[in-house]
Formats: C-alpha cells, structure tokens, sequence
C-alpha cells in the first residue's frame, strides 16, 4: 500500500502553490510515496478577494478536516500574517477539533512551508508559531534542518526558507520563487516522504 503524503496549503497570490508544486515533486520522487495537493477553504468573498487584487484560485481540490485522517504525513504551507500563518489555515485548523479529541492525527510526521513579503517578516516565526497546532495534535514536526546543504548558507542571492522549512519571499508579489528556493522545496517534500515511509514500514 502506497504511502501517503498530502500537501496542504493555502495560497493568496500563487506563491505558496509554487512551493506546494516542488514538494510535490520532491515527494513523488521516492518510490511507494503517493503524493497530493490539497487546498484549505478561502474566508474571504470575491468582493474582498477582488480589492486585493487576488487571481482565482487554481484547480486543485479543497480539503476538509476529516480527509486528513487519511494521510500518513503532511507538509502545511500558508502565507505569513504579521509573522504567523495566514486566518484562512488557522480557521481550518480550528476545523480539527473531532480530529484532536480522537487523536486521528497523533503520532504523525509533518512539514511547514511560508512565505513572507520581506526578510524581516516572519520566515521562523512563521513556522515557529505554527507547531504549537501540531503539539496539540500529538503530530511528529520534522524540519529540514541543515539536510539542504550548500543552499542553506547562500549569502550571495536573496533566499527563502530555514531549517524549520522551504520558504519564499513575495516582496510586492511580483517577486516569484527563485531557483534555489524551488530546489528547496523539492528537497523538503523527498525528505519528508522518505521519513514519512520510514516511520510506516516501522509502525
């Protein structure tokens, strides 16, 4: 039985699906690893969305609480707000109350990806202030580290991330992910399969 592995992310400008894809990848890339995408519910109307300036939302399907049961480990990216993760990923974790009460979630390894508009906004805190949802739940975080090797002490280019995970900065949102950052991304989403189906054959 193939080992599952869902990317679950919410994404406002597109920059964080970008991430979502490279996991994606990465994680596809190890054998007996059955990787998906997966958004959460947006909040906010279209009026509101249209003010923003956000664009639609891409194809990939929208996940609820109880599909999560069905993953053996998990990779959540969002977007940062003020330095933790954006109200929409926070509301859908707010969602996993059935989910924490029967401990479905317990025992389980997870990931976190971001972005932020600057360098000083919030690229540990993001993820930081992220793992206390999955302390509650009894999850298993798994950072990267320093696994990326060479590419976490690159001081000659902007880029994103940190041992807590793969990341991007969106500046004014023309900003897209850079090369580097992408082969991060990739990079996390095989580390956190090849765990995730280390910790199943185990169990």
């Amino acid at each position: 039985m193939a080992v599952k592995l869902y990317i679950v992310y919410y994404s406002m400008y597109g920059h964080v699906e970008k991430l979502a894809e490279e996991i994606k990848k990465g994680a596809a890339s190890v054998e007996g690893v059955e990787a998906k995408l997966w958004q959460v519910p947006e909040t906010l109307d279209e009026e509101v969305l249209g003010k923003m300036s956000a664009p639609p939302k891409s194809d990939v399907q929208i996940i609820t609480p109880d599909e999560l049961a069905e993953a053996d480990g998990f990779v959540f990216g969002f977007p940062t707000r003020f330095g933790m993760m954006a109200a929409q990923f926070k509301a859908f974790l707010d969602a996993t109350g059935g989910l924490w009460r029967t401990q479905k979630l317990a025992g389980k390894p997870a990931g976190i990806f971001y972005s932020t508009g600057s360098q000083g906004g919030g690229q540990e805190t993001t993820a930081l202030t992220a793992i206390t949802q999955l302390v509650h739940h009894g999850m298993i975080f798994v950072p990267i580290g320093y696994t990326f090797g060479a590419g976490m002490f690159e001081m000659e280019q902007v880029k994103g991330g940190s041992p807590y995970g793969a990341g991007t900065y969106a500046g004014d949102g023309s900003r897209q992910p850079s090369e580097l950052e992408l082969k991060q991304a990739f990079h996390q989403g095989k580390y956190l399969a090849t765990i995730t189906k280390k910790l199943k054959e185990t169990a």
